[in-house]
């Protein structure tokens, strides 16, 4: 009983491992001859940087930081040139149905609401992904994140996890849905569990638009230019890494009640550094990875268009069902620091997360079609006018971290899991951190008088 005991220690495990990785290298080392010593010795001097306790961790948020900033100030000029180009196109798609006498509510439901909110996904999620995903791609090809891997290693099996859910995390920072489906690579059924419950609190790619918007109208206002970028680029880093702090405390709290548990061992051979084929990596990571999720986006957002022109459209007396629908949920968002249009933007943009932005905007403006205002002061404007601060900025960037994924999600989870029940608390686990986050921030900003 005593030596099981023993043996179910994760310092001991590793001893054992470790005991076992030096005698085979202590063998290799007598028996085999390598051809490219310096080869062999360059990935040596590279790992006891990129993989060491001081360094390490360092340098791999310091390339996070780079990769969003170069996302945010890359994607700009592309998304807006997209969203003039489907607006140049919606004026000719308007002409055809009026030419054909269309009706009214036809030109609605398929123009102002099923092709607004189709061509708004597009414009925002392409061209970050066509950023994002190749450069993601290329680490990968380097042989850089096996080393991130290695790293959160022992911050996960500290939680109780498996260092392969940093693989999955960072598959979630493209697509939570592709991740879930990532989550195969963990062999341990329960470690896989945990990867699916809480991969949802890093942010997906659609995410990043309403974090990066929020953050640049407000956390950055006062800067301009390259800084402006920076200090976005930051704002956002923060979210990621508290994202990450939510996922690890989650996993410790779970692997200590409803998924008790010992951490596997995780071994990681890590392969050497290679020099990446950049242009057939830049060209599949963007065939194969934006146009899927694009595909996706696409796929769970038309039809939410259409239902939020429906509602935008319909009245109860004087009030429109969308309006009707935002005064009950007032008084709970007011809790949380959001209001009644914040909270049903979200519960409408279940389909697809891009889509809150334009139907928070439809919603204050009390529009019938899906709305894309012509500048970032124009957004800002419309914001304060409906009595946003800072807080409430911050607010709706940690709600839109923290809770339930996107339907597409929930419907890969159930897959997965073919369990009902386990579906359910990947979506009531992150929802009930939202509520109890911006609960608590908002109530400690007001006690402390800081608003």
């Amino acid at each position: 009983m005593e030596n099981a005991n023993r043996l179910a220690d994760g310092d001991t495990r590793e001893q054992i491992v470790a005991s076992i990785f030096q005698t085979s290298r202590h063998i290799c080392q007598e028996t085999v001859t390598y051809t490219k010593q310096e080869k062999q010795y360059e990935t040596e001097k590279l790992d006891r940087i990129f993989t060491s306790k001081i360094w390490g961790f360092p340098i791999m948020l310091a390339i996070l930081a780079v990769v969003i900033y170069v996302t945010i100030a890359g994607a700009n000029i592309p998304s807006s040139m997209l969203a003039e180009f489907f607006g140049w196109l919606e004026g000719y798609i308007t002409l055809l149905f009026q030419q054909l006498h269309a009706p009214s509510w036809l030109h609605g439901i398929l123009v102002l609401g099923l092709y607004r909110g189709t061509t708004w996904v597009v414009s925002v999620m392409l061209p970050p992904m066509a950023i994002f995903f190749p450069i993601f791609a290329l680490l990968e090809n380097y042989g850089y994140l096996p080393r991130v891997a290695f790293n959160m290693d022992r911050l996960f099996k500290k939680s109780g996890a498996h260092g392969k859910q940093s693989l999955t995390m960072a598959m979630g920072f493209g697509c939570n849905a592709a991740a879930i489906m990532s989550t195969r690579i963990i062999e341990s059924p329960r470690e896989r569990m945990l990867a699916i419950l809480t991969n949802n609190f890093v942010p997906c790619n659609g995410r990043w638009p309403t974090l990066i918007l929020l953050a640049s109208l407000f956390m950055a206002a006062g800067y301009t230019g390259g800084w402006k970028t920076l200090v976005t680029a930051s704002v956002v880093v923060a979210m990621v890494i508290f994202g990450i702090v939510v996922t690890l405390t989650v996993s410790w709290i779970l692997s200590k009640t409803a998924l008790r548990g010992v951490p596997t061992h995780y071994t990681l051979e890590l392969p050497p550094y290679r020099r990446p084929k950049i242009w057939d990596t830049i060209v599949r990571s963007t065939l194969d990875k934006s146009v899927y999720v694009l595909k996706r986006a696409v796929t769970v957002a038309a039809p939410a268009g259409m239902l939020t022109w429906v509602l935008a459209n319909i009245h109860v007396g004087d009030t429109t069902v969308l309006a009707y629908s935002a005064q009950l949920l007032d008084p709970f968002a007011r809790q949380l620091g959001l209001d009644g249009y914040i909270l049903l933007a979200f519960i409408l943009g279940l389909p697809a997360n891009e889509i809150v932005v334009p139907i928070l905007l439809m919603g204050y403006l009390s529009a019938g079609a899906l709305l894309e205002v012509d500048s970032m002061n124009a957004i800002k404007q419309i914001f304060v006018e409906q009595g946003w601060t800072w807080l409430t900025a911050l607010n709706m960037m940690l709600f839109s971290l923290l809770h339930y994924p996107c339907g597409t999600t929930l419907i890969n989870i159930y897959k997965e899991t073919k369990s009902k029940k386990w579906t359910l608390l990947s979506f009531l686990i992150p929802t009930s951190i939202a509520v109890i986050v911006t609960f608590t921030t908002t109530h400690l900003v007001q006690w402390l008088g800081l608003l």
